[in-house]
């Protein structure tokens, strides 16, 4: 069917060669779902271009920033919404499912009532936009998702998030294992059994199917397929992954786990080695490989100075989510918060220069743990067993400073097991142990590197360990020197650290040495934070493994 230009436009429409594919994805849509397309226009996997003219024209507010990307706003909710988040709770599914704050439960029943609420929305839309792509670069082993949306923003950004098919792809996609109806700008009913709020996210294994209410930002969709990997890929025997990974030049990937304000973005984009994925990756037989077709970049305070690539990356098919532009040059203030700090970029992964493509890589030669410690007692980079792997995999582990958020004004633990907590849905020990046995199997080496302070806390006035020093221990890891060093036991937490590292002071690398107030004060916090660690590992101890356990601080 001939796309019909807009009045006054010079375009001129040619029929459109997967028309035949469009109507089989309405009549399933029907079936399935109930989408009257006799009333709803729906676009399939649209251009970028017609998405920018479509959010353009229907959305208000959306502009184009000076660089060429695509400006949208995701209303009240500028972020997730981890407590609105359900999971149904179903036979096949609910033995595996690790229930708790995580993973709050909701019936079958309830489900239903959010999904129809969904569902009558879209069908009162004048038109759907349809996504269809994939979740995971190994092609034996990648998901088929679906996008239903209204949005042709939130379109736009699954685009870039998700894997994009070939057109001989899409007109063999078939029936999707996966399907996100967006129906982000209608209320949930807050009096449904099992809501908190007008907001709500909720996943069905047995249906394959999720449902968002009362949300618009687009980052609920990116999360939820990560959670819906989590799920399907351990249970394939899959090691599901939240982190980034680069690969060396003589093929030698490393993996990179981390919390805000650890380091991860900034450390694994390395312009020596090629970048496989930034944020989810999945560690099979064969390799690596990372399950996104983009990146989601934070862009406060963002400038070509410190992050080239990622700044380089926003222009044409980028999408930047809430941020601040100028009215008349629509160049975009990068350094304002005025609607939240949590300002967003989505871009496809081939925008980045240097990107290995496709996005797979071999087994990983180094796990690389990355906390930032505020109170100075972590040494810059310890040499982990398996069993401690584990157990810092689990712990998660960094500080958060003051001004990093109100109300904090001393160094603050915090802990996210395997390091993405709220995307978690088995039992952290099941993904520990998959660790352990790959890194096993494949003779990795894994390291523990703090980012954070040495000499003393943050609070004492001492400073970060030099991102210079950082970086020479990378370097150091990557071409073997560290691992092959003289190294002794560091105490409490019986780490090995090395006794030399090129490029970085000696006294640095061991944190009692390189500590500038007494002796006492320092055994004071080494037993302080291996006292946070020991409590936060009682939430898990009940299914940890006993080896998980013992390897944990002792005092």
């Amino acid at each position: 069917m001939a796309a019909s230009p807009r009045p006054g436009s010079p375009y001129h429409g040619r029929p459109s060669s997967s028309s035949s594919i469009h109507t089989k994805v309405e009549e399933e849509l029907h079936d399935v779902a109930g989408i009257d397309y006799d009333k709803v226009t729906i676009k399939r996997n649209p251009s970028v271009a017609v998405l920018y003219e479509e959010a353009l024209t229907y959305e208000q507010g959306t502009v184009i920033s000076s660089a060429g990307a695509l400006c949208a706003y995701s209303g009240k909710k500028t972020g997730r919404s981890p407590k609105d988040k359900r999971i149904v709770e179903e036979e096949t599914s609910k033995d595996d499912i690790w229930w708790g704050p995580v993973n709050t439960p909701i019936s079958e029943k309830v489900f239903s009532i959010n999904r129809e609420r969904a569902i009558d929305y879209l069908n009162t839309r004048p038109r759907l936009y349809v996504f269809d792509g994939y979740a995971g670069w190994d092609v034996k082993l990648r998901k088929k998702v679906r996008v239903v949306a209204s949005r042709a923003y939130h379109l736009l950004f699954m685009r870039n998030m998700l894997i994009r098919p070939t057109e001989e792809e899409l007109e063999n996609f078939g029936t999707p294992d996966f399907t996100i109806f967006n129906a982000g700008e209608f209320p949930a009913n807050r009096y449904t059994t099992g809501m908190t709020s007008t907001t709500s996210v909720s996943v069905n294994f047995k249906r394959a199917e999720m449902v968002i209410l009362g949300t618009e930002y687009a980052g609920e969709m990116k999360k939820g397929i990560f959670t819906v990997m989590h799920y399907l890929m351990p249970k394939a025997g899959v090691l599901s992954l939240h982190s980034s990974a680069n690969e060396g030049p003589d093929g030698d990937v490393s993996l990179f786990f981390g919390l805000s304000g650890t380091g991860k973005t900034t450390l694994s984009a390395d312009p020596k080695r090629k970048l496989i994925g930034d944020d989810e990756h999945c560690w099979s037989d064969e390799g690596v490989f990372n399950i996104e077709g983009g990146c989601y970049a934070k862009c406060i305070d963002l400038s070509g100075e410190k992050e080239p690539d990622i700044f380089n990356a926003i222009k044409f098919g980028a999408v930047l989510e809430n941020v601040v532009l100028d009215e008349e040059t629509r160049q975009v203030d990068y350094s304002d918060d005025f609607l939240t700090e949590n300002t967003r970029c989505a871009y496809p992964i081939y925008h980045i220069p240097n990107a290995k493509l496709p996005c797979v890589g071999g087994h990983p030669k180094n796990i690389i743990l990355l906390t930032c410690d505020a109170f100075g007692v972590l040494p810059p980079v310890s040499k982990l067993t398996p069993e401690q792997a584990m157990y810092h995999f689990i712990s998660g582990y960094t500080t958060k400073v003051a001004g990093t958020e109100d109300g904090i004004s001393e160094p603050t633990p915090t802990f996210s097991a395997c390091f993405g907590a709220p995307f978690l849905v088995l039992h952290p020990q099941r993904y520990a142990s998959m660790l352990a046995e790959k890194m096993s199997q494949h003779k990795a080496n894994a390291w523990l590197i703090n980012t954070g302070w040495i000499g003393g806390s943050a609070s004492s006035g001492a400073k970060r360990c030099p991102l210079k020093y950082t970086r020479a221990i990378l370097d150091s890891i990557h071409d073997g020197t560290l691992a092959n060093g003289e190294f002794e036991d560091f105490e409490v937490f019986g780490f090995s650290i090395p006794k030399k590292a090129a490029g970085v002071p000696d006294e640095l690398l061991n944190p009692r040495k390189a500590w500038k107030g007494t002796d006492e004060d320092f055994t004071k916090s080494i037993t302080q934070v291996a006292g946070m660690f020991q409590g936060n590992f009682k939430t898990y101890q009940d299914q940890a493994a006993p080896e998980t356990v013992a390897a944990g601080p002792k005092f």
